[in-house]
Protein backbone atom coordinates (compact mmCIF):
# COMPACT_ATOMS: atom_id res chain seq x y z
CA UNK A 1 0.00 0.00 0.00
CA UNK A 2 1.54 3.17 -1.29
CA UNK A 3 2.07 6.30 1.30
CA UNK A 4 0.85 4.86 4.52
CA UNK A 5 4.01 6.04 6.68
CA UNK A 6 4.61 9.04 4.25
CA UNK A 7 4.81 12.75 5.40
CA UNK A 8 4.23 15.46 2.00
CA UNK A 9 6.92 18.21 2.79
CA UNK A 10 5.84 21.61 1.31
CA UNK A 11 5.79 25.35 1.71
CA UNK A 12 5.67 28.46 -0.38
CA UNK A 13 8.72 28.83 -2.85
CA UNK A 14 12.06 30.17 -1.03
CA UNK A 15 10.42 29.05 2.01
CA UNK A 16 14.11 27.01 2.90
CA UNK A 17 12.77 23.02 1.98
CA UNK A 18 15.89 22.40 0.68
CA UNK A 19 17.75 23.30 3.80
CA UNK A 20 15.03 21.57 5.86
CA UNK A 21 15.49 18.33 3.69
CA UNK A 22 19.28 18.48 4.41
CA UNK A 23 18.42 18.69 7.87
CA UNK A 24 15.90 16.06 8.25
CA UNK A 25 18.31 13.64 6.27
CA UNK A 26 21.05 13.84 8.47
CA UNK A 27 18.51 13.18 11.43
CA UNK A 28 17.83 9.80 9.28
CA UNK A 29 14.59 10.22 7.23
CA UNK A 30 14.29 8.89 3.72
CA UNK A 31 13.07 11.32 1.04
CA UNK A 32 11.23 11.36 -2.29
CA UNK A 33 11.80 14.56 -4.42
CA UNK A 34 8.92 15.24 -6.77
CA UNK A 35 10.82 18.19 -8.30
CA UNK A 36 13.92 15.88 -9.18
CA UNK A 37 11.16 13.43 -10.78
CA UNK A 38 9.17 16.10 -12.38
CA UNK A 39 12.95 17.14 -13.92
CA UNK A 40 13.01 13.96 -15.21
CA UNK A 41 9.82 13.53 -16.47
CA UNK A 42 10.44 17.25 -18.44
CA UNK A 43 13.09 15.52 -19.92
CA UNK A 44 11.68 12.30 -20.80
CA UNK A 45 9.36 14.21 -22.29
CA UNK A 46 11.22 16.54 -24.23
CA UNK A 47 9.44 16.09 -27.76
CA UNK A 48 5.84 16.47 -26.03
CA UNK A 49 7.03 20.11 -24.82
CA UNK A 50 8.53 20.66 -27.68
CA UNK A 51 5.47 20.69 -29.61
CA UNK A 52 2.72 21.67 -27.32
CA UNK A 53 5.45 25.35 -26.11
CA UNK A 54 8.01 25.58 -28.82
CA UNK A 55 10.96 23.91 -30.23
CA UNK A 56 12.90 26.94 -28.33
CA UNK A 57 12.38 25.63 -24.76
CA UNK A 58 14.03 22.03 -25.82
CA UNK A 59 18.00 22.46 -26.47
CA UNK A 60 19.86 19.33 -27.19
CA UNK A 61 17.23 16.71 -25.78
CA UNK A 62 16.56 18.58 -23.18
CA UNK A 63 14.30 20.97 -21.69
CA UNK A 64 15.58 24.59 -21.21
CA UNK A 65 13.23 24.80 -17.21
CA UNK A 66 14.19 28.54 -16.88
CA UNK A 67 13.17 29.56 -20.03
CA UNK A 68 10.24 27.29 -19.88
CA UNK A 69 9.36 28.99 -16.21
CA UNK A 70 9.22 32.25 -17.12
CA UNK A 71 6.99 31.32 -19.96
CA UNK A 72 4.48 29.32 -17.78
CA UNK A 73 4.74 31.84 -14.57
CA UNK A 74 3.59 34.67 -16.95
CA UNK A 75 0.68 32.52 -18.41
CA UNK A 76 -2.34 30.12 -16.14
CA UNK A 77 -3.25 28.70 -18.95
CA UNK A 78 0.16 27.14 -20.09
CA UNK A 79 1.09 26.33 -16.33
CA UNK A 80 -2.42 24.40 -16.25
CA UNK A 81 -1.11 22.94 -19.57
CA UNK A 82 1.67 21.51 -18.40
CA UNK A 83 0.82 20.17 -14.95
CA UNK A 84 -1.97 18.25 -16.87
CA UNK A 85 0.73 16.67 -18.23
CA UNK A 86 3.48 16.28 -16.10
CA UNK A 87 1.44 15.44 -12.77
CA UNK A 88 -0.28 12.40 -14.00
CA UNK A 89 3.22 11.03 -14.62
CA UNK A 90 4.66 12.18 -11.52
CA UNK A 91 2.29 10.47 -9.62
CA UNK A 92 3.10 7.66 -10.73
CA UNK A 93 6.36 7.72 -9.79
CA UNK A 94 5.72 8.92 -6.53
CA UNK A 95 3.71 5.84 -5.93
CA UNK A 96 5.85 3.51 -7.22
CA UNK A 97 8.99 4.40 -4.53
CA UNK A 98 6.65 5.18 -1.82
CA UNK A 99 5.46 1.17 -2.14
CA UNK A 100 8.91 0.28 -2.00
CA UNK A 101 9.83 3.20 1.24
CA UNK A 102 6.66 1.27 2.77
CA UNK A 103 8.33 -1.81 2.95
CA UNK A 104 10.71 -0.09 5.83
CA UNK A 105 7.89 0.80 8.19
CA UNK A 106 9.43 4.01 9.30
CA UNK A 107 8.24 7.53 8.60
CA UNK A 108 9.59 9.00 5.50
CA UNK A 109 9.39 12.12 3.57
CA UNK A 110 7.91 13.28 0.09
CA UNK A 111 9.09 16.48 -0.84
CA UNK A 112 5.66 17.77 -2.82
CA UNK A 113 5.58 21.71 -3.36
CA UNK A 114 2.59 21.57 -4.81
CA UNK A 115 0.92 18.51 -2.21
CA UNK A 116 -2.05 20.98 -1.17
CA UNK A 117 -2.75 22.86 -4.54
CA UNK A 118 -3.00 19.49 -6.71
CA UNK A 119 -5.14 17.31 -3.90
CA UNK A 120 -3.88 14.75 -5.97
CA UNK A 121 -1.78 12.86 -2.95
CA UNK A 122 -3.60 10.65 -0.29
CA UNK A 123 -0.80 10.92 1.91
CA UNK A 124 -2.47 11.99 5.92
CA UNK A 125 0.12 14.25 7.31
CA UNK A 126 1.43 17.37 6.07
CA UNK A 127 5.11 18.93 7.14
CA UNK A 128 4.89 22.96 6.41
CA UNK A 129 7.83 25.11 6.01
CA UNK A 130 6.84 28.52 6.84
CA UNK A 131 8.40 31.76 5.97
CA UNK A 132 6.63 34.87 5.54
CA UNK A 133 5.47 36.10 2.26
CA UNK A 134 8.18 39.21 2.65
CA UNK A 135 10.91 37.57 3.14
CA UNK A 136 10.29 34.93 0.74
CA UNK A 137 9.64 37.54 -1.76
CA UNK A 138 13.38 38.91 -0.78
CA UNK A 139 15.00 35.29 -0.66
CA UNK A 140 13.15 34.17 -4.35
CA UNK A 141 14.64 37.47 -5.69
CA UNK A 142 18.11 36.94 -4.31
CA UNK A 143 18.27 32.88 -5.19
CA UNK A 144 16.88 33.07 -8.58
CA UNK A 145 17.80 36.52 -10.03
CA UNK A 146 14.34 37.54 -10.45
CA UNK A 147 12.42 41.10 -10.62
CA UNK A 148 10.00 41.35 -8.21
CA UNK A 149 7.44 41.25 -10.59
CA UNK A 150 8.74 37.87 -11.93
CA UNK A 151 9.01 36.76 -7.91
CA UNK A 152 5.52 37.43 -7.06
CA UNK A 153 4.35 35.59 -10.05
CA UNK A 154 5.71 32.48 -9.11
CA UNK A 155 4.70 32.82 -5.35
CA UNK A 156 1.20 33.71 -6.26
CA UNK A 157 1.13 30.80 -8.53
CA UNK A 158 0.88 28.76 -5.26
CA UNK A 159 -1.36 28.38 -2.32
CA UNK A 160 -0.36 31.64 0.32
CA UNK A 161 1.94 30.05 2.75
CA UNK A 162 -0.36 31.60 5.15
CA UNK A 163 -2.89 29.28 4.30
CA UNK A 164 -0.57 26.16 3.85
CA UNK A 165 0.30 27.44 7.99
CA UNK A 166 -3.55 26.63 8.54
CA UNK A 167 -3.22 23.61 7.11
CA UNK A 168 -0.13 21.82 8.13
CA UNK A 169 0.57 18.52 10.68
CA UNK A 170 3.74 19.76 11.46
CA UNK A 171 5.09 23.16 11.08
CA UNK A 172 8.61 24.08 11.18
CA UNK A 173 9.16 28.13 11.34
CA UNK A 174 12.03 29.22 8.62
CA UNK A 175 11.94 33.05 10.01
CA UNK A 176 15.49 33.10 11.66
CA UNK A 177 18.82 31.67 11.74
CA UNK A 178 20.17 28.12 11.17
CA UNK A 179 20.49 27.42 14.42
CA UNK A 180 16.64 28.45 15.11
CA UNK A 181 16.06 26.01 11.80
CA UNK A 182 18.27 23.01 13.44
CA UNK A 183 16.18 23.31 16.63
CA UNK A 184 12.85 23.39 15.02
CA UNK A 185 13.74 20.75 12.85
CA UNK A 186 14.74 18.26 15.68
CA UNK A 187 11.33 19.28 17.43
CA UNK A 188 9.32 17.96 14.32
CA UNK A 189 11.44 15.19 14.26
CA UNK A 190 10.88 13.67 17.29
CA UNK A 191 6.96 15.03 16.83
CA UNK A 192 6.95 12.38 14.19
CA UNK A 193 8.70 9.82 15.60
CA UNK A 194 5.93 10.11 18.54
CA UNK A 195 3.73 9.86 15.79
CA UNK A 196 4.46 6.81 13.82
CA UNK A 197 5.75 5.01 17.06
CA UNK A 198 8.91 5.01 15.63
Amino acid sequence: MAFKYAIALTGGIASGKSSVTTLLSLFGFRFIDADKIAHEMLDINAQNIASSFGEQFVVNGKVNRKALGVEIFASKEKRVKLEQLLHPLIFEEIKRQSIIQDEFKYPYIVDIPLFFETSRYPIEKSLVVYTPKQMQLSRLMNRDKLDEIQAIQRIESQMSIEEKRVKATYLIDNSKNLKWLQSECERVKEDILRDFGA
